[in-house]
């Protein structure tokens, strides 16, 4: 394409950001509208790349190509493939639901948090699409300071532990992908740090172990995968609504994709020997998650470690090398940002109106605000994999690929499954069921216009997603055949 779409949608949102910074500071409604109209501009670019994706290829696609810094083998590469497209248009949907959902909540230092917002939009779609290494490092440690900020500043009372933890963690992760990066530049012989180029040489047997290791920890951490996952509750309980959208909407999805983009393609070997752990990590997460999740007298850390459960799924997609198990990780990574994302949406609206998550707060709620009701049972029905919500498509490739490569594991994994069922059904009867105890809830307000239409939009893509699953499954069969056929990698698959 003449269009450098991919470089328009990494630097419109920090010219968004410089234009928000010259805008006057007491007028927050000019600042709030700016904000929607920005990343509503960055959505439409991302639907112009999703009409002129072609889906039965998996070649990169809307690559960029200029040399940065080339005696060192660094330049600016860029593009998308069937692993990374659907992720790019989550992200920008999502932010066109978070940036709306902050105008209540968000009252103080308003224009630095939407300037903190569209930084984070740009770092975040560079992971996504960055096709070397310094560059895709570059991206990664830049999309941490805006969300650790978002947290420390706007979140809630416990906000700079919160903020700090998130920080020491990923940056502990990073610290030694960044090293195994080093290693793999002068490892290869290569020179370079094109990963397309890095792909083709073959990295030695006896550094495989090791620099897989390096980047799985740093990737397992972003997921985040049992046991490195303990930041993470801690973060979404602090963080306002917005940024446990786009916590759990996006950042956790950039540990995934790095596994799938980075550690299958590169240590072929590795994966081949580290899969069985990883595997039951994965599982360990997904019943861990859900029973923790059923003990949590907090209703926002309950979705969080629901989060654990449903990251647990896609790692398994990924590493039991099937075709169905993989399309599922991809596919559940798009629908766990859209519920989950929902989910923390709705529990922001009910801080907003009570100012606490803590369970035994509420209780009778549809009574008082039931068309809010009605969409928090329908997200949950969704979160739990419902048959014809989209939760439902993603988990079940998941299980019907794990069960052709270990039954046992798709046997073990289905119980994940049942427990989402009793802690969110659970969840849904102490919040809105039985008689109203509480005399601050008895005049809640409903949804607002603004609430009603960010749910709707949001409710509608769960029902169109389980109905026609195959819309967003065709365009990467392509992308997942070649890197489950990847070189040694073929080999695994089952």
């Amino acid at each position: 394409m003449s269009v450098p779409i991919l470089t328009l949608l990494i630097l419109f949102p920090l010219l968004a950001a410089l234009i928000t910074a010259l805008l006057p500071r007491d007028n927050m409604r000019l600042i709030k509208g700016w904000a929607f109209v920005a990343v509503a501009i960055e959505f439409g670019l991302s639907l112009y790349m999703l009409a002129n994706f072609v889906p039965n290829t998996s070649q990169m696609q809307f690559v960029e190509f200029y040399p940065w810094v080339p005696q060192f083998g660094i330049s600016y590469h860029v593009g998308v493939d069937g692993l990374s497209f659907w992720l790019v248009i989550l992200t920008t949907f999502l932010m066109l639901i978070a940036i709306p959902a902050s105008f209540s909540e968000i009252n103080v230092r308003v224009k630095e948090y939407f300037i903190f917002f569209l930084i984070l939009e740009s770092a975040l779609l560079g992971v996504f699409v960055a096709l070397d290494l310094f560059l895709f490092y570059v991206f990664w440690e830049f999309s941490l300071i805006p969300m650790a900020l978002i947290i420390g500043i706007w979140g809630h009372e416990q906000r700079i532990y919160a903020a700090v933890k998130f920080i020491l963690f990923t940056m502990a992760g990073s610290l030694l992908m960044l090293v195994a990066i080093l290693v793999l530049y002068f490892a290869t012989g290569a020179r370079s740090f094109d990963l397309l180029e890095l792909q083709k040489t073959i990295v030695p047997a006896n550094l495989q172990p090791w620099l897989f290791a390096a980047f799985a920890l740093a990737f397992a951490i972003k997921v985040p995968m049992f046991p490195v996952h303990t930041w993470l509750p801690d973060a979404h309980v602090q963080a306002p609504a917005a940024g446990s959208i786009i916590l759990a909407g996006v950042l956790l999805k950039l540990g995934a994709y790095g596994f799938m983009r980075y550690n299958l393609t590169l240590f072929p070997d590795a994966s081949q020997q580290f899969a069985p752990i990883l595997v039951v990590l994965a599982i360990i997460g997904i019943i861990y998650g859900a029973m923790t999740a059923a003990v949590q007298k907090d209703l926002k850390a309950l979705i969080a470690y629901s989060s654990v459960t449903h990251m647990g799924f896609i790692i398994l997609g990924i590493f039991v090398f099937s075709q169905q198990a993989l399309s599922g990780a991809i596919l559940q990574m798009v629908n766990h940002g859209i519920s989950t994302g929902a989910l923390f949406l709705m529990v922001g609206l009910l801080y907003e109106r009570r100012h606490t998550h803590l369970i035994t707060e509420f209780g009778g709620l549809q009574k008082v605000i039931p068309v809010f009701g009605f969409f928090f049972l329908f997200v949950m029905f969704s979160s739990m994999g419902l048959p014809g919500l989209n939760g439902f498509v993603g988990e079940f490739l998941v299980l019907l690929g794990s069960w052709e490569t270990n039954p046992a594991y798709a046997a073990v994994a289905a119980v994940g499954v049942i427990l989402a069922a009793i802690y969110l059904l659970w969840a849904y009867q102490r919040v809105m069921q039985g008689p109203v105890t509480n005399e601050k809830n008895k005049t809640l307000p409903d949804l607002n216009r603004r609430e009603l239409a960010l749910l709707v939009v949001m409710a509608a893509l769960i029902v169109l997603i389980g109905i026609f699953p195959d819309y967003l499954l065709n365009p990467m069969q392509a992308s997942v055949t070649q890197l489950l056929h990847f070189d040694a990698v073929a080999g695994l698959v089952k």
